[in-house]
């Protein structure tokens, strides 16, 4: 039985409510009528960072800095109501969100040329304190639905930064020089990584770079949520 099989005979059976209304939310994180609310990113997109352009492929500030990681789409713009949801999943453990939620980022995701999905991994005391990896479970339908390997624990963070919101920019990458570590080598492969939520891409930065310390050719993100600058 396929997954998709089996993902629609669990929606059947247990279906959940709509995270605003509570009516039958048919396998999504919203109705039908809540949906509608969603905002989703406009047409215009710069293909490395995933921040609005003026109909170019790519932004002026990843031409003339160009980023460690080669693409990025997100689903979302990060406003209400995803980020409500994605705050009700890593801060108050509504783990069923990240389901839902993952469902949406294989509408997106574009796998051609990808070998391995790596989810950015968490400290181990915040794994701990939060009892999962949210980015592991955004992943997890991606990785059924595509057949890609997920790779869990071939990059580790090795130390666990203080948190970056509030912080600027120059400071955001001085907290996450050495923050992660490779477990294994990346020769030749192409990576997938998958994340909650890009703000200014600093996290990115530093994660594309170990993996290109590792050997990897080419890193591409997938995000549920870009934050807009100002927001």
């Amino acid at each position: 039985m396929s997954a998709r099989l089996i993902d629609a005979l669990v929606d059947f059976l247990l279906p959940q409510p709509c995270f605003l209304c509570g009516a039958n939310s048919a396998g999504g994180p919203l109705c039908k009528a809540c949906a509608v609310l969603l905002p989703e990113p406009g047409p215009y997109r710069c293909r490395r960072c995933a921040l609005p352009t003026f109909g170019t492929l790519t932004c002026g500030r990843c031409i003339s800095r160009p980023p460690a990681f080669d693409a990025s789409v997100s689903a979302f713009e990060y406003r209400f109501p995803v980020s409500d949801m994605i705050r009700r999943l890593k801060y108050h453990g509504d783990i069923y969100l990240a389901k839902q939620l993952g469902r949406m980022l294989v509408d997106v995701a574009s796998v051609g040329s990808v070998d391995v999905i790596v989810p950015m991994p968490l400290h181990r005391r915040r794994l701990g304190e939060r009892g999962f990896n949210q980015a592991l479970e955004l992943a997890r339908p991606l990785a059924r639905a595509s057949g890609l390997p997920m790779l869990v624990d071939a990059v580790v963070r090795e130390r666990d930064t203080s948190p970056q919101a509030g912080l600027s920019p120059a400071v955001r990458k001085r907290n996450l020089r050495g923050a992660f570590g490779c477990t294994r080598s990346f020769a030749g492969l192409s990576v997938l990584v998958v994340d909650d939520v890009m703000t200014t891409g600093a996290t990115a930065e530093e994660f594309a770079r170990t993996l290109r310390s590792a050997g990897a050719r080419r890193v591409e993100n997938l995000i549920l949520a870009r934050t807009l600058p100002g927001r």
